[in-house]
């Protein structure tokens, strides 16, 4: 065959490959991947020949005496529809057994194992990691189980060294683990908590390009001096201390280069692990560990964007909180790897004097109450070594990269349930928590009020310790399987660290007395004159309009009541949401009762004897069975490919 015609020949076979998978599609009413639906097509014209044989010898051979015509356009029409039903039932089978996205495509394919490669040798190295500090029995489960206090020590220790070795992300997840109480044993979070993310600090050759790159020009001409020893380092950047051409002495943190790919890669691991344990083991499902996952990564990827830590800065300064200092950031110099901030001249916190604690911790404890309780902008990790001593005797706060919202809601229910707790109501603290978490279905209520009245028991009553007060609240919100919010568990964790520094301040810090004179002073101020009549103009500003409407609108209900014309009109299926469902529902009902309909003519007339012949022995009344029974077997195939169809697929 000459090329033209062989040409012409792959064009009409193309576009008919083309105009079955466009039929096959349009009958199914789902829309389908063009390539599935190209290869269902291509696949039933190879089918064809052997599909359509037998059905075409079944029907007998055709008679020259007889009239063919009505015959073969009720045959023509049947081989069409079986051409069309063989790429149909090759969709809806791909449907049922491969839904799409199942398989990834080509593309997806090869990002996918590039991915799992680079996480494969990631994974080595962490198990290399692991194993080298003694930790390899536990990641294969044969791990010794430690009951004595020695054992849980040597064992926290170990997982200490890998968390350090393993880089930033770890040492961050071990810094976070190090404030859940709930979660792990006393030994872990001490030993976790002298996790100080240290590290040797870059070379300055390294430094250098992204201070230029980031500030838009040299060095020597941003900066009037600039250190290039650091002063800090840590993983994720290093602090160097300037001096502005205006004069101002500032700290410049610089992050490290190429930290973002290793903690991206780090994050996509932790996430993975957390949902496969909460897929397989019920302590990873009541815990929520996808959740905390996401926000663990979410906190830190915010760690690695400085313009946020200075957005969080700002914020928490705005906010004020007693006599506290923040240092300013130079909003114009900061960038995604840069934070110019203004430097505070001080030494860090744990040089501070004796007899400078109890001051010291009084005014960061109504620091970070007024934070949380009245400007809903507060610093979530006060660790001591976020805190400096400064040289006119105040604290400083330093560190804004992890920082808690919280809205007016959740404020006003967070007051309730510390107010509750001065009060020593487990009622009210009960009722007050389940307004802060979201509530389960089967909690058992009276259980949680016992548990909270012998906590506050324990910890509030005269000559009660109240330093493991937060530690304690969050095993029992833990035990009792209360999901706590990811704002409200910042707040948590921000008033447990809270706790292991006013330790470090001062020793014996009475935590419940100071909450309580911080309490009544919270309570003098909304109760002033000035507060009260504000609060009372407010909501008479919102109530005034509605109290305008009121007596008309009773008027009219009243009259329409007297003259028996008082009726309530409710209209159903408002939301268009709901109309296009039921119109779906209907839609589906109608066509399995149209198909079912069907197929049963389709039976009663293939067992229908007589009638005129039109194909050898077929009668006509047969094959108008045999066309029903195709028209039905479309239209169940069309029910089940939307019954088949993934929500969202």
């Amino acid at each position: 065959m000459a090329l033209p015609a062989q040409l012409f020949v792959w064009l009409v076979t193309l576009l008919m490959i083309i105009a079955l998978a466009t039929a096959a599609q349009r009958l199914l009413g789902v829309r389908f991947g063009r390539l599935r639906t190209f290869v269902a097509a291509l696949a039933a014209f190879g089918l064809a020949q052997p599909v359509l044989s037998p059905i075409l010898n079944s029907l007998g051979e055709l008679d020259q005496d007889q009239v063919p015509e009505a015959g073969a356009i009720w045959l023509l029409l049947l081989i069409v529809m079986c051409l069309v039903l063989i790429p149909m039932v090759l969709l809806v089978m791909a449907e049922a057994l491969v839904p799409p996205g199942s398989v990834p495509g080509p593309l997806e394919l090869f990002r996918s194992l590039r991915g799992r490669l680079s996480r494969a040798r990631r994974y080595s190295q962490i198990t290399r990691i692991a194993i080298r500090h003694g930790l390899g029995p536990y990641l294969r489960g044969r791990g010794e189980r430690v009951e004595d206090r020695s054992a849980k020590v040597r064992l926290a220790g170990s997982l200490r060294a890998a968390l350090d070795d393993g880089g930033v992300t770890f040492v961050k997840l071990g810094q976070v683990l190090s404030t859940r109480r709930d979660l792990l044993p006393a030994e872990f979070v001490e030993e976790l908590g002298r996790l100080q993310d240290q590290v040797a600090p870059a070379p300055w050759a390294e430094i250098e390009p992204v201070l230029t790159a980031d500030l838009g020009g040299p060095v020597e001409e941003i900066f009037a001096e600039f250190g290039r020893t650091p002063l800090a380092a840590a993983s994720v950047g290093q602090v160097h201390t300037a001096r502005l051409h205006t004069g101002e002495s500032v700290v410049v943190k610089v992050q490290r280069p190429g930290i973002g790919a290793v903690v991206a890669k780090d994050l996509d691991i932790v996430r993975r692990l957390a949902a496969t344990l909460e897929d397989r083991t019920r302590w990873g499902r009541s815990l929520g560990l996808r959740d905390l996952a996401e926000g663990f990564a979410a906190a830190v990827r915010e760690e690695l964007d400085f313009r946020v830590e200075a957005a969080n800065m700002a914020a928490v300064a705005a906010s004020g909180g007693g006599g506290v200092t923040y240092p300013a950031p130079f909003t114009a110099m900061c960038t995604e790897r840069v934070l110019v901030m203004q430097r505070l001249p001080g030494k860090p916190v744990t040089t501070a004097h004796r007899d400078q604690g109890p001051h010291l911790a009084r005014g960061l404890l109504d620091c970070l109450l007024r934070q949380i309780l009245v400007e809903g902008v507060f610093h979530a990790d006060p660790h001591p070594g976020n805190l400096m001593l400064l040289d006119d005797g105040t604290l400083g706060l330093l560190d804004f990269g992890s920082v808690g919202r919280l809205d007016a809601a959740m404020r006003s229910a967070l007051q309730r349930f510390l107010l509750a707790m001065n009060r020593q109501d487990p009622l009210g603290v009960t009722d007050a928590l389940l307004e802060v978490v979201p509530r389960p279905e089967d909690i058992d209520e009276a259980a949680l009020q016992r548990a909270l009245g012998q906590l506050m028991a324990r910890h509030l009553g005269p000559g009660t310790d109240s330093l493991r007060l937060f530690t304690d609240l969050f095993k029992i919100v833990s035990a009792y399987g209360l999901s706590i919010p990811p704002e409200v568990a910042a707040v948590f964790r921000a008033l447990a660290t809270l706790e292991g520094t006013l330790v470090r301040l001062s020793p014996g810090f009475d935590l419940i007395g100071e909450a309580r004179a911080f309490a009544g002073r919270y309570l003098a101020e909304r109760v002033s004159p000035e507060t009260v009549r504000e609060s009372l103009t407010q909501e008479l500003s919102a109530l005034l309009p509605m109290l305008r409407r009121l007596p008309r609108r009773v008027e009219r209900i009243a009259s329409a009541a007297e003259h028996g014309r008082f009726s309530m009109n409710v209209r159903l299926l408002a939301d268009d949401r709901d109309r296009r469902y039921l119109t779906g529902l209907l839609h589906q009902v109608l066509l399995t009762v149209l198909g079912a309909t069907a197929g049963v003519m389709a039976v009663i007339l293939l067992g229908t004897d007589g009638g005129p012949r039109v194909l050898g022995a077929t009668s006509l009344y047969q094959l108008l069975g045999y066309n029903l029974l195709v028209i039905a077997a479309i239209l169940a195939l069309r029910v089940l490919a939307v019954i088949f169809r993934r929500p969202g697929g």
